[in-house]
């Protein structure tokens, strides 16, 4: 590819980087700018939407908008494609993703049709340029994320983006209780994820540390080590009552006079 720029770097505010090899310079493609309308156009007919309310960003998430008697509703592929993500793809293994979306849309006719998605499930994906197709396609370039959950970094987001944190982390934020924090922050600025390790009402204000994330010197503990450091307390109640027994020396179950866990539940204990 001479006429493209050499393998570079990318990085943003939130510390990171990552070597780019040489590819063509990002441009909207007029099949993204397509997606992103229908998407948002479609974003605004579903009133349940996990996502929360607009405006959204277009996420490269995988995506796949349904219909039924009930209207338009959004399910995800098994895999989504990150726009960077196409040029290392293997065309066979993308090409799976199309056949999972093919099999799911012969359930929804209607969809097809309206979305003018036939020709892209029933060509095979087999070369850089089809990747490509499918990457911006509604089938792909298709998710309505808020800001702050698509690209958002801590603290100055209200959470933290799936480009900076992990899904698994990140998405806890979709379904927790809106009283309860997942994300605290220790006096020191160390950003950490919480969970709760009992249901509401348990009387149980331990935690379980997910994830903490501070830029460390080298010498220094790292963020969880710091955290967990003294051994974890005890339920206040034998095993048995209500407490998993796999929690008992859990070095990632913080105690419920720990500074976190009282921040975790902070707007719980405001409430009482």
């Amino acid at each position: 590819m001479p006429d493209h720029p050499a393998a570079h770097h990318e990085h943003e505010d939130h510390p990171w980087t990552i070597q780019i090899p040489h590819h063509p310079k990002r441009t909207q493609s007029r099949g993204y700018v397509a997606s992103r309308r229908t998407m948002n156009r479609l974003a605004r007919k579903t009133p349940a939407l996990a996502y929360g309310r607009p405006p959204y960003h277009d996420h490269h998430g995988g995506g796949l908008w349904l219909k039924d008697a009930d209207g338009w509703f959004l399910v995800r592929n098994v895999i989504g494609i990150e726009w960077s993500a196409q040029f290392c793809a293997d065309p066979a293994k993308v090409d799976l993703l199309r056949v999972n979306a093919r099999r799911l849309y012969a359930a929804y006719p209607e969809a097809v049709e309206e979305l003018g998605i036939r020709e892209l499930l029933d060509t095979p994906i087999t070369d850089a340029k089809g990747i490509a197709r499918w990457t911006d396609s509604i089938c792909n370039a298709s998710l309505p994320l808020r800001a702050a959950f698509h690209t958002g970094v801590l603290p100055r987001a209200s959470t933290g983006g799936v480009h900076h944190y992990p899904s698994p982390i990140a998405e806890i934020e979709l379904i927790k209780r809106d009283d309860f924090d997942l994300w605290v922050r220790t006096p020191d600025g160390t950003l950490a994820a919480v969970v709760p390790v009992a249901p509401r009402g348990s009387g149980d204000g331990r935690t379980r540390l997910l994830l903490a994330a501070v830029p460390e010197p080298p010498d220094q503990p790292t963020p969880i080590a710091r955290l967990v450091g003294a051994p974890p307390a005890g339920p206040g109640g034998p095993v048995g009552a209500g407490v998993p027994a796999e929690a008992v020396g859990d070095p990632t179950i913080l105690p419920a006079d720990h500074p976190l866990s009282r921040l975790a539940f902070v707007r719980q204990t405001e409430e009482e």
